[in-house]
């Protein structure tokens, strides 16, 4: 595949409505979705791909039920201790970005030793954005710089767009190439607003837990046919940009 994406976004969306059409629990809709995460971090393993990025629990997230919250928390915790492990196993670098402080100690011990341990690994950079918001990580940037202004650390002539990037928590991060949304919306829930700008969109109206290696491939299939112009070029009717919602 010559055309591949260096960075590939998800929103994992779907586990509830997955659980609830098989009159299951909301959890165990969660819970396949981690096996599906694990398998789609292996096919970016397969396919080259440098940078996977997914959004496992947004800032607007907490406002669900508590026995869900709970429960997503310690398969959080589970997620890392086992099927984790395997990932590192694969050479996978794992990092997480987000708030932690609203985290149990638990689970940043948790966090905190999965990155450690991971942190020699050279292959597939996995990011996990836990209780992250988009807006939230701008604001936060331009909170610091303001600081920094105000101390007389920085002027205003050096402000650009490669300070704020420095100063959020998608600073490691490269741009995004490619979003794929499974569960067949199509917005950007708060999600990588700044790393999004330039991004192929795929919309999936596959459920999370459905959505398979051959999925994957497909909207990486349709990534390599789109003409990328970066705001630039020609625009023609043939090329133009728009949302794919597979089946």
């Amino acid at each position: 595949m010559p055309n591949i994406p260096n960075h590939v976004a998800i929103i994992m969306d779907g586990n509830r409505r997955w659980a609830s059409a098989r009159r299951l629990e909301t959890l165990l809709g969660h819970d396949r979705g981690a096996e599906t995460l694990k398998m789609i971090a292996q096919n970016s393993v397969d396919a080259h791909i440098n940078w996977l990025t997914v959004f496992a629990f947004s800032a607007e997230n907490w406002t669900r039920p508590d026995y869900e919250v709970q429960g997503l928390m310690r398969l959080i915790i589970r997620f890392i201790k086992t099927q984790a492990q395997e990932l590192l196993e694969a050479n996978v670098r794992l990092r997480i970005i987000g708030r932690r402080d609203r985290f149990s100690d638990d689970l940043c011990v948790a966090m905190s030793d999965l990155e450690q341990q991971s942190s020699t690994n050279t292959g597939l950079n996995l990011t996990v954005a836990l209780d992250y918001g988009g807006r939230q990580d701008i604001s936060n940037a331009v909170t610091r710089i303001a600081e920094e202004l105000e101390s007389g650390m920085l002027t205003a002539a050096e402000i650009n767009d490669d300070l704020l990037k420095s100063r959020m928590q998608t600073k490691i991060l490269p741009p995004v190439d490619l979003l794929i949304r499974t569960g067949g919306e199509q917005r950007l829930s708060n999600f990588l607003l700044w790393d999004l700008s330039y991004a192929e969109l795929f919309f999936s109206a596959k459920l999370w837990p459905d959505f398979s290696t051959t999925d994957f491939f497909a909207a990486l299939d349709w990534f390599e046919q789109r003409q990328r112009r970066f705001g630039g070029g020609r625009y023609d009717d043939k090329h133009q940009l728009h949302a794919v919602v597979s089946d």
